[in-house]
């Protein structure tokens, strides 16, 4: 099962945006608006994770974090727009387990929340078996197996973009989302690359490459692996 992240954000552009981007790599999420619906969320979804923003209505970012951290342990990371604020923090020990300053990518905040859920929650590790329309993967093993039939020829990228993709089913994802799965935070993302990635993976897993079975275009977005 994948972490739910929490996102408590007014500003709906960023939320949105967030939301959007960790849905993309595999994550479940859930906002709030405002300090108050944050707490309430928070307390009644139990997530994995939240990422708090400092200047919110009805009840501020600070207050949001000392009340939660007496109440759990949940795994926090703060969202900030001024230095002072950063400042603040680090005088007022709030019990934020990472802070991030905007602007900033949503890379930069995936790396974030992977690093912190490793640190804090180390058994959330993804399964490692992952199983989905006649193709097992053994993320272990790093092997793949379709209908029965062991796939040997992939690469070690093929193989990590083909996990995304896998876990991912149904929902479209961009090219620099599928980079940043594969390559990390410091990847670059050229269209090309992908392109040549996804077509090498269906000539080796699709029974028919031209018309693919398994891992559809969905036209200017990027790729999707089928439901």
């Amino acid at each position: 099962m994948s972490a739910k992240i929490l996102i408590v954000e007014d500003e709906r552009k960023i939320a949105i945006g967030l939301q959007n981007y960790l849905e993309g790599v595999g994550y479940s999420t859930i906002t709030a608006s405002d300090g108050q619906a944050g707490l309430d969320m928070a307390r009644r979804e139990q997530p994995d994770l939240i990422l708090l923003d400092l200047m919110l209505p009805m009840v501020d970012g600070f207050t949001v974090c000392r009340t939660l951290r007496s109440e759990s342990s949940v795994p926090i990371i703060m969202l900030t727009a001024r230095v002072e604020e950063v400042d603040s923090l680090a005088g007022l020990e709030l019990g934020a387990d990472d802070y991030i300053t905007k602007p900033f990518s949503p890379r930069q905040v995936v790396a974030r929340i992977k690093a912190v859920l490793r640190r804090v929650n180390g058994e959330l590790e993804p399964p490692m078996i992952v199983r989905k329309s006649g193709i097992e993967i053994d993320l272990q093993r790093r092997t793949v197996v379709i209908e029965q039939n062991p796939i040997t020829s992939l690469t070690p990228t093929e193989f990590d973009l083909l996990v995304t993709l896998v876990r991912s089913a149904g929902r479209p994802l961009t090219r620099s989302q599928l980079l940043d799965a594969v390559q990390g935070e410091e990847g670059e993302a050229y269209d090309r690359t992908v392109d040549a990635h996804i077509k090498n993976v269906r000539r080796k897993i699709e029974p028919n490459p031209s018309v693919p079975r398994y891992i559809l275009t969905v036209f200017g977005v990027g790729y999707k692996f089928a439901e």
